[in-house]
């Protein structure tokens, strides 16, 4: 063989050695390749974990708070407003009374339990008092068990709102060592009963579920630890795939290598879905206790935490209110796992079984005041943004009083509809719009936007920028008054016809409502009786320019055209601004900011922001004290004397202006007393006349609500200013006057500005009659 054939043959060995090696290595690599490639995804799905589960777990929705009743001897809440307060707070009715949360009627006292509670000034704590009553007002408080009773309880507040993240997830986030035991115990005893033994994955349970896959040809069974659950859903989803079911193997994994069992078990208990309420997608056990049973999860019994870990199997399933037979047997089923491992006896899982499934027929509504919280969120939007809103957990505490909100909502829908049916108006034609302050902070109390107050459309109350009518003249009267050597509440003003050509050449002629002259008559009179002639003439004499820089003393923020037409209510505003004004007038002319908020605090408790009483001068408190007496004899004898139907409106010392626009287009009546300030609107949003001046429809409104706030309402007495003096006067002929003038009246005067000339009714001075006066 030659040496050419030699190398050749070798060569080819060679050759056929390398060929029948390359499988091998192609294999190799491609092992080294896929075990590269899972380690780079498993650091992906590593550092995934980590990021999203260290950081902010989960956007939270502001929960907005309505103010916390407050019960101290004297205060004027009633039995019946109590048991309301606690109705909405979902308090149980229960003998004794004995855990939070419960009370217990006994005649005219309620024993009560509140709950624990944390406040942005510190923390209430749970006390078990007994509250007695007497004329519509807490005659006592007393410590149910003995003891120095409490000087003031405060109940926690009710939840009225919430500002949702965009994709409407909702949860209340729960700490492990404050959920119920039983709740932990029940739920690894039931859903993973290896949970304090495993890593993430549950070997023998995915066995059992592998098998029961592969006899079903399917994906029938999960097999899926508490942490496995928890990985689903707080990352993966509901897609039943191989590769999901490998994703959260390994993830599951991953997030048992990383974190306690105390916090997975914490973040499951807090991310679990468990119902859909609309759009709300409920989230957690602390929301689902709310949302099932009206009452947070701390009050809850067997039963009910029997029927929660029920519901984690198919919230949707097994919906109590939808299919109540399925879910108690669900219910049932858990209470036998419970018994057969231990965690309860027999007979009280036989007890649970015979129980009610205890679920409220409707969840408690949230969001209730749409008007409300509309006017929370455009205060808060000053220093908040839209997303801090709707994902950091907030706090917010408001100044709404539901109580009092719940009756301006009864005196609007039933006012409109009486008088609809009494005015012979169409059906759901007429709208109308309710704002209620207090007349000493100038915090919202109720705040209505229309007929349908749980409509949350256009807001009436905020957005309504309708010609107010009467209401602006205190604003002409006030420009007046502070010149007192020109005008006083004496002072005679002619009615009379009144032309005024305008700058344009046209001819601006006011005439009185009614189409009557009075001749000359007192300011006081032309106020309280909304006399528009001798409105006219005051503020043309005192000039628009200085009504329009009262207007603005007053709270009028927007801009204002200073045409003669302004003097008699050609001012478009919102029923919150007419209630600014207003409750300038009722605090002795120091303007304070309308607020809705009176604290926020992040979601761990801490405060962020607190809204304190402002205040600051803005008109002479003389001139203020003045005009509001007026506005008193326009309830007692003026304009809003229909009141009187209503109220007590001289032991009350109501003050009020009714409003009544070109056509009968608009309605109004504002008027306040020591502590409320009321504004009400009635029109048509397409602003056809509805036919109602303001004492014929608003005033008719107003009544309403106040009779309903009556046991609550303070007299409107206010303090006397320096430099007021009080002298009796002939409104006839604007002069000093002595009881012998029929029909004279006591009116207040700035000092030094009452008429000194007498009235030919009070004849010459006798000081023999002054010296025999007093001796008498």
């Amino acid at each position: 063989m030659s040496a050419r054939r030699r190398r050749r043959r070798r060569g080819g060995r060679r050759r056929g050695k390398a060929g029948r090696g390359w499988p091998r290595r192609l294999a190799w690599r491609a092992a080294v390749a896929a075990l590269l490639l899972l380690a780079a995804w498993t650091a992906w799905l590593d550092l995934r974990i980590r990021s999203e589960f260290e950081g902010r777990r989960w956007e939270l929705p502001a929960r907005v708070y309505a103010r916390a009743l407050e019960l101290y001897p004297g205060a004027p809440v009633g039995r019946r407003a109590l048991l309301d307060e606690l109705a909405r707070l979902g308090y149980v009715r229960a003998a004794g009374a004995r855990r939070p949360g419960s009370y217990a009627v006994a005649g005219e006292a309620v024993l009560l339990h509140t709950r624990r509670f944390r406040f942005w000034d510190g923390e209430e704590p749970a006390r078990r008092v007994r509250v007695r009553f007497a004329a519509g007002r807490v005659a006592a408080l007393e410590a149910a068990a003995g003891g120095r009773a409490p000087a003031l309880v405060r109940l926690d507040p009710v939840l009225v709102g919430k500002f949702y993240p965009r994709h409407h997830e909702d949860r209340v986030l729960i700490r492990l060592q404050d959920a119920p035991r039983l709740l932990v115990d029940a739920l690894v005893a039931v859903e993973d009963r290896g949970f304090w033994r495993h890593h993430g994955v549950d070997p023998r349970a995915v066995l059992r579920a592998l098998w029961a896959d592969i006899r079903a040809r399917a994906l029938v069974q999960g097999g899926s630890t508490l942490t496995q659950q928890l990985v689903k859903n707080f990352f993966l989803g509901s897609e039943r795939t191989l590769r999901r079911k490998a994703t959260e193997a390994v993830m599951a994994l991953l997030l048992e290598l990383h974190y306690g069992k105390e916090e997975i078990l914490e973040a499951y208990l807090n991310e679990v879905y468990l119902g859909q309420d609309g759009r709300r997608a409920i989230h957690g056990f602390g929301l689902a206790s709310h949302f099932y049973f009206g009452r947070p999860l701390s009050e809850l019994d067997l039963p009910r935490i029997a029927l929660l870990v029920g519901l984690v199997k198919g919230p949707s399933y097994y919906d109590p209110r939808r299919h109540p037979e399925r879910a108690r047997r669900r219910r049932n089923v858990v209470l036998g796992v419970l018994a057969e491992r231990g965690v309860i006896s027999r007979a009280e899982a036989a007890r649970a079984r015979r129980a009610p499934l205890g679920v409220v027929p409707q969840p408690p509504a949230l969001a209730e005041y749409p008007a409300f919280m509309d006017l929370v969120r455009r205060q808060l939007a000053r220093e908040y943004r839209e997303e801090d809103l709707r994902t950091q957990g907030l706090r917010i505490f408001t100044t709404l009083d539901p109580l009092l909100q719940a009756a301006a909502e009864r005196a609007l829908t039933r006012g409109i509809a009486a008088l609809e049916r009494g005015h012979g108006l169409p059906r759901g034609s007429l709208q109308g719009a309710v704002v209620v302050l207090d007349a000493g902070t100038g915090e919202a109390l109720a705040v209505v936007g229309g007929r349908a107050p749980r409509f949350a459309g256009f807001n009436r109350a905020l957005d309504a920028r309708r010609p107010v009518g009467s209401l602006v003249k205190p604003a002409v009267y006030l420009a007046a008054l502070v010149h007192p050597r020109r005008w006083t509440l004496a002072t005679l003003v002619e009615d009379d016809p009144l032309e005024v050509r305008l700058d344009d050449g046209k001819v601006w002629a006011p005439r009185n409502y009614d189409e009557r002259f009075r001749g000359p008559v007192p300011l006081y009179r032309a106020l309280a009786e909304s006399l528009n002639v001798p409105t006219a003439r005051v503020g043309l004499a005192v000039g628009v320019p200085a009504v329009v820089d009262t207007l603005r003393r007053l709270g009028v923020g927007r801009p204002l055209r200073p045409y003669p037409a302004l003097l008699l209510g050609a001012v478009s505003l919102s029923p919150l601004e007419v209630a600014r004004m207003y409750l300038t007038l009722a605090g002795g002319g120091f303007h304070t900011p309308v607020r809705a908020t009176r604290a926020v605090l992040t979601a761990a408790g801490e405060p962020l922001s607190r809204y304190p009483l402002e205040t600051e001068p803005a008109l002479d408190p003389r001139v203020v004290f003045l005009v509001d007496h007026a506005l008193q004899r326009a309830v007692r004898e003026g304009t809003g004397r229909g009141l009187a139907a209503y109220l007590p409106v001289a032991a009350l010392g109501v003050a009020g202006k009714t409003g009544t626009t070109d056509d009968l287009r608009d309605s109004w009546f504002a008027g306040f007393t020591g502590n409320r300030v009321a504004v009400v609107w009635l029109g048509r949003d397409d602003n056809a006349p509805v036919g109602l001046s303001g004492a014929a429809g608003a005033l008719q409104v107003w009544g309403l609500l106040m009779r309903a706030l009556a046991p609550t309402l303070e007299p409107f007495a206010p303090v006397e200013p320096e430099g007021i003096e009080w002298v009796r006067v002939d409104p006839e002929t604007g002069l000093r006057a002595d009881s012998g003038c029929t029909g004279s009246v006591e009116l207040p005067f700035i000092a030094g500005s009452a008429p000194a000339e007498r009235a030919p009714c009070a004849g010459a001075p006798n000081p023999l009659r002054w010296l025999r006066r007093i001796f008498e």
